[in-house]
């Protein structure tokens, strides 16, 4: 299927999502953003796609974030239930996500990062949440993500601010996994991809939902005493992966994963 604003690859069970803006940084406009909610849709609900990463066109932007000049101009601002780019309100996605952060990530495109649960970052990326400079505010998840990625005052630090902060320095907060060369970025991402791919899809979605369920509990008590309630994992108690994993050790060969 062709798409105006974004590039959908499939290579085996990885899904690579390009924005594809590059003539305007990839910002994102509600067009932009009703289209990759499809897209997203697409990629949650295709048992055979475990793993989606998530780039930007051309060498300068992951995102730049919310298409200033398209509002300026009077384009329609409402998003899809899924959020902006239809990514961030998702949250009900087991499915794993890593960001290959290929520039700039400014604002909403910084909050499309966050809503990914990898970050992989180009040596020359910069991340920022710099709504205020135009009187707006990250409500795209970035100031409740952030936060909790970082802590209080290293986000505080960079929300009331809206300073730019580098790769280096990202990995260093703790919200960027690996700092690699440009010419590696996309390398590095699908490595990445194929150790998540190595293992059971079902375990994998049960562990993101138990991580991120999890730290809405009130204690670590409360997230293991009601981990089993929660979907994902029941799924897996009953999956074909469930009895795949033991036998496949038994016998001494590697699993053949369902995902079901």
């Amino acid at each position: 299927m062709a798409h105006e604003f974004c590039k959908v690859e499939r290579e085996g069970a990885l899904t690579l999502i390009t924005l594809n803006r590059p003539e305007v940084m990839n910002a994102i406009h509600a067009p932009a953003s009703e289209e990759l909610s499809a897209v997203f849709d697409d990629f949650q609900n295709d048992p055979e796609q475990w793993v989606a990463i998530v780039t930007g066109a051309g060498d300068r932007a992951f995102s730049a974030g919310n298409d200033l000049k398209y509002q300026a101009s009077g384009g329609k601002m409402s998003w899809p239930k899924s959020g902006f780019a239809g990514l961030t309100n998702r949250f009900d996605l087991e499915k794993p996500l890593i960001a290959a952060v290929n520039g700039i990530a400014m604002g909403g495109g910084f909050e499309i990062a966050l809503a990914c649960d990898i970050i992989i970052a180009s040596e020359g990326a910069i991340f920022a949440l710099p709504e205020p400079r135009v009187g707006l505010a990250a409500l795209a998840g970035g100031l409740h993500r952030l936060p909790r990625e970082i802590g209080t005052k290293q986000a505080l630090g960079m929300i009331l601010t809206g300073r730019r902060v580098s790769a280096a320095e990202g990995k260093s907060l703790g919200f960027v996994n690996e700092v690699v060369a440009p010419a590696q970025l996309m390398a590095t991402a699908k490595a990445w991809a194929k150790q998540i791919l190595e293992l059971s899809p079902m375990s994998v979605r049960a562990s993101k939902q138990a991580v991120i369920r999890g730290l809405a509990e009130p204690s670590v008590q409360a997230a293991v005493e009601n981990q089993r309630n929660y979907p994902a994992i029941a799924a897996m108690f009953r999956s074909e992966d469930f009895i795949e994993g033991p036998q496949a050790f038994a016998q001494k060969r590697p699993p053949q994963w369902k995902g079901k």
